[in-house]
């Protein structure tokens, strides 16, 4: 089973067979405009949207070339009726001169609260064309003002089961309520913190998993809206919830620090019903509701596992007519203090299922499964047996070597699912608040002897759209791209983790950093990213102090540069890679604090805030976590400082388009005056590096413009020793410098040793990984023999810039910063070493891109797509415009092609969207 978001992969290929069968010929056929993925927020038909000005999306679809917009009109409505009649009541933009098609701003009457608006777009092109109305779309409004919420938190507090507080089993919670008339509308808004699930009337609401999303609790809690009238009947009908405990109530956790734990389970509701007679009324969480503890669920936790008495089920429980007498009154408790807010980001999902690939008994009534694939979520069971009888399932990452589960690693996370059943037929069951990082899964007590059929793994993971495939003709590197897919996959759970399997599962922000920018080619995280920002603003002190973990359940305060600069680089990410300057300019100010409170640590133009160092550089010693070696190793001050400098020159930028003049001068005069005194502290002309001189070293200050002009050739220089003499080949920074690594060396002319890098399968590599069986990226280089205190085979911190290297240098797809979310495409491929092909596509803002090629002795074959109402620039590898031919046909005079110059051993041409097929003689 797949879920629709990753459904889209199956499309991708769909469209790539046609697109590559299109000949020249075709291409100046008959043209088409159509409108299709209409987005509000970067969502689809999104309910609950608590912002007052939703940005509106919309791709435009054209066969032939040179398709561009010049010019839309947006209906929206309040009803179906008024949008079919072409009545834009709550707005009509008439129509705008304007090829933007991204996050176009809501310019119409003010929408109340629970206003529920329906839009159409259309638009011109270029040649007068107009298309027809899009479909239809939607989105409603939340709840926008605190009066609006009617309700109250309910729950119950003090209550632990068992003398160990990490067991507290699931409240249940219950209403019956009568809805007399004719039903119109109906839309609850709820929070149940920390975890849960909505039924009414028997059946559950929606299929999100793990929700509501994580959140900074004292500052901000998110609710879920859903329109339900579907689910209602006239006459009686009943609501319940189930809640789990998430990290809302998630304490006694101490190492390797202390986890924060906030209070009991608690829930806020609202369902407010509309009727035919123009009347309405709320349903709310009061006093009436009713609570039980004594449910199947007697224990969850997220890092625990959750343990079902399927005994204890209690059928009907959330339609009318239920026996609750013995339940108990719920509490009126207190509020979590944080903001109600709708959810701007995709849901957790079930988004895939996986089969078993093997089981063995390992001992009598001892069984492993093995997943085939190092996987997050938790498993399905299927069993038959006598009541009371009691299945135990333990996940884990990798065996020992007799067989058994390696569970060092998961620290103090027990990973451990109980099903006891009840005894009536086949049983089904799988957990629902909890997760685990697994791929190995140990039964015991099943009765009987188990079957591949007896388990199915669920993956769970943020639901969001693939934006993208790559191939080429290395296996090795498609399988480091497989893994660096899942990965980043299984630690998307409503923030970016860092792990999925152990006590931890922090959104550390030095992980994601740069290395965030590779994941927009897999994932459209623009919606996770930017709720991610204000996760960051939530958990900043009022001094401006940012955290290392956001949200800041490890509330750690270290004012170091490095990891709290992510909130510098992931703004700059979502406008290169999204177009989304609204995430950025409701970011600047939480931004700019953070700036102004790290200056105060600047000391004659240097700053040696830093933590964590390069933090995992590979180790001289493969059961050490960390170097001790003080040659591999960089000085705080070469981290600290280059990076600061780097978020200044973002911030001096950023500042100037939001024309905030005051903070561009001084952010960039304070760059100009660390720069020099960095050179004048670390720069050793005579040994052609800085300081110490590790790979780091070179890396940051050659990647952020910090080396002198005079400098540059010497300290590449110095990189390509220390990697060539002392590596072998081998990379030799952490997660630190190989955020930029792979991009510096091909910036400089060495592709060849990028990919030997790339392609390396002997320690320390990410082929050194996949020869050990890994189906994901380890934390570590030396993963496979490093103390189990750190070692997760499941993070993607040491990807560092190479998921970026493959689609931008290898494939050659880039967006353009000066005319982002890929308005504008840089196409440079670099064909390099035994590369015979590559092929990847990218599903940007406007649109599919799309790029092959095949390279075969002195020809290149490229055959790329770019979607209409954007532009690109071509750089293709030939000597001269006469060794170019473009569907068959001199490249001058080409239909939508431009040449502009002849520059460093390439042809460089405008393109118009349009698919294009080049091939390029006498190569080399």
């Amino acid at each position: 089973m797949i879920k629709p978001n990753f459904l889209k992969t199956i499309v991708i290929g769909l469209m790539l067979a046609t697109l590559m069968a299109t000949s020249g010929q075709q291409a100046f056929s008959k043209t088409t405009l159509k409108l299709a993925d209409l987005r509000c927020e970067n969502l689809e038909n999104p309910t609950g949207i608590d912002a007052a000005q939703p940005g509106l999306s919309w791709i435009l679809n054209s066969t032939g070339r040179g398709r561009n917009q010049a010019a839309y009109q947006i209906l929206v409505a309040s009803s179906r009726e008024n949008l079919a009649d072409d009545n834009g009541d709550l707005w009509n933009s008439g129509r705008v001169n304007s090829s933007q098609s991204v996050q176009v701003s809501y310019a119409g009457k003010p929408l109340a609260s629970g206003a529920l608006c329906f839009w159409k777009v259309r638009v011109w092109d270029d040649q007068g064309t107009v298309s027809e109305w899009s479909q239809p779309a939607f989105w409603t409004m939340g709840l926008l003002q605190p009066e609006d919420w009617r309700t109250k938190w309910v729950g119950l507090d003090g209550e632990v089961v068992t003398n160990e507080s990490r067991r507290l089993p699931a409240r249940w919670l219950r209403k019956e309520f009568a809805a007399p008339k004719e039903i119109k509308r109906a839309t609850v808004c709820f929070s149940g913190l920390g975890w849960s699930e909505l039924y009414i009337n028997g059946e559950k609401i929606g299929d999100h998993v793990l929700s509501p999303p994580l959140s900074e609790y004292p500052k901000r809690v998110y609710y879920e809206t859903f329109e339900v009238a579907g689910r209602l009947k006239p006459g009686a009908n009943a609501v319940g919830v189930v809640l789990g405990n998430g990290r809302f109530y998630a304490p006694r956790r101490t190492h390797p620090t202390k986890t924060l734990s906030f209070d009991f389970p608690k829930l806020l509701l609202q369902l407010h019903i509309e009727y035919a007679d123009g009347t309405a009324t709320n349903i709310v969480s009061d006093e009436s509701w009713k609570l039980t503890t004594n449910g199947p669920i007697v224990a969850n936790n997220e890092y625990d596992g959750e343990e079902y008495d399927a005994r204890k089920e209690f059928p009907g429980w959330s339609e009318p007519g239920f026996d609750d007498s013995q339940w108990q009154p719920v509490q009126i408790v207190s509020s979590p203090d944080g903001v109600p807010s709708g959810i701007r980001q995709e849901p957790i999902r079930v988004t895939q299922r996986l089969k078993p690939v093997s089981v063995k008994e390992l001992n009598p009534g001892v069984f492993i499964f093995d997943m085939g694939q190092n996987m997050v979520g938790w498993c399905q069971l299927k069993v038959r047996g006598p009541a009371a009888t009691r299945v135990e399932l333990r996940h884990a990452e990798t065996l020992k070597p007799d067989g058994s589960l390696y569970t060092a690693n998961l620290r103090s996370a027990r990973a451990t699912d109980i099903y006891t059943l009840k005894g009536h037929g086949e049983e089904v069951w799988q957990p629902r608040f909890t997760l685990h990082g697994f791929r190995f899964v140990e039964m015991t007590g099943y009765p009987g002897r188990p079957t591949l059929d007896s388990l199915t793994g669920c993956v769970v993971n943020d639901d969001l759209p693939v934006t993208g495939e790559f191939e080429c003709s290395n296996p090795l590197l498609n399988q480091i791209y497989h893994n660096i897919v899942w990965g980043v996959r299984g630690n998307y759970h409503s923030i970016p983790t860092d792990c999925p399997q152990r006590d931890e599962r922090q959104g550390w922000l030095g992980d994601r950093a740069e290395e965030s920018r590779g994941e927009t080619y897999f994932f459209d995280n623009e919606a996770l990213y930017a709720k991610w920002l204000q996760d960051m603003a939530d958990a900043q002190k009022t001094n401006g102090s940012i955290p290392d973990v956001c949200p800041s359940y490890w509330p750690l305060y270290n004012d170091d540069v490095t990891w709290p600069s992510t909130s510098i680089v992931i703004p700059e990410m979502l406008r290169d890679q999204f177009a989304d300057e609204q995430a950025v300019a409701r970011h600047y100010d939480s931004a700019r604090m953070w700036i102004e409170h790290m200056m105060g640590f600047v000391t004659n133009g240097i700053i040696a805030r830093d933590r964590y160092g390069d933090w995992c550089v590979p180790p001289e010693d493969p059961t050490l976590i960390h170097s001790k070696d003080p040659k591999r190793n960089t000085n705080p001050a070469l981290l600290a400082t280059p990076f600061f400098y780097h978020d200044l020159r973002l911030m001096e930028n950023e500042a100037r388009r939001l024309g905030k003049t005051d903070d561009a001068n001084c952010f960039g005069k304070l760059a100009d005056e660390i720069k020099v005194a960095f050179n004048e502290k670390f720069l050793n002309r005579d040994l052609g590096q800085y300081d110490n001189g590790t790979p780091t070293s070179c890396v940051l200050p050659l990647a952020f413009g910090l080396v002198p002009d005079d400098m540059r050739g010497k300290i590449f220089d110095h990189l390509v020793r220390k990697i060539t003499d002392e590596t072998h080949g081998h990379i030799g920074t952490g997660l630190v410098g190989g955020q930029f690594l792979m991009r510096v060396l091909t910036a400089n002319g060495r592709l060849d040793l990028a990919y030997m890098i790339a392609t390396q399968k002997t320690y320390p590599s990410w082929g050194y990984m996949v020869e050990h069986g890994a189906t994901t990226i380890w934390e570590l280089w030396n993963g496979d023999t490093a103390n189990p205190a750190m070692n997760s085979g499941n993070h993607v911190m040491l990807v560092g810039d190479l998921a970026i290297w493959l689609y931008e240098d290898l494939a050659g797809i880039k967006a353009d910063p000066e005319q982002p979310g890929f308005k504008h495409i840089i196409m440079q491929p670099t064909p390099v070493g035994d590369l015979k092909f590559v092929r990847a596509t990218h599903l940007s803002p406007y649109g599919w891109i799309s790029s092959e090629w095949h390279w075969e002795g002195d020809q290149f074959d490229w055959q790329i797509k770019i979607p209409a109402n954007t532009t690109a620039t071509v750089y293709l590898p030939a000597q001269n415009v006469e060794a170019v031919t473009e569907s068959g046909q001199p490249l001058a005079g080409a239909d939508g092609v431009k040449f502009l110059r002849v520059e460093g051993g390439r042809v460089v041409v405008d393109v118009q969207s349009g698919a294009y097929h080049f091939v390029c003689k006498d190569t080399k």
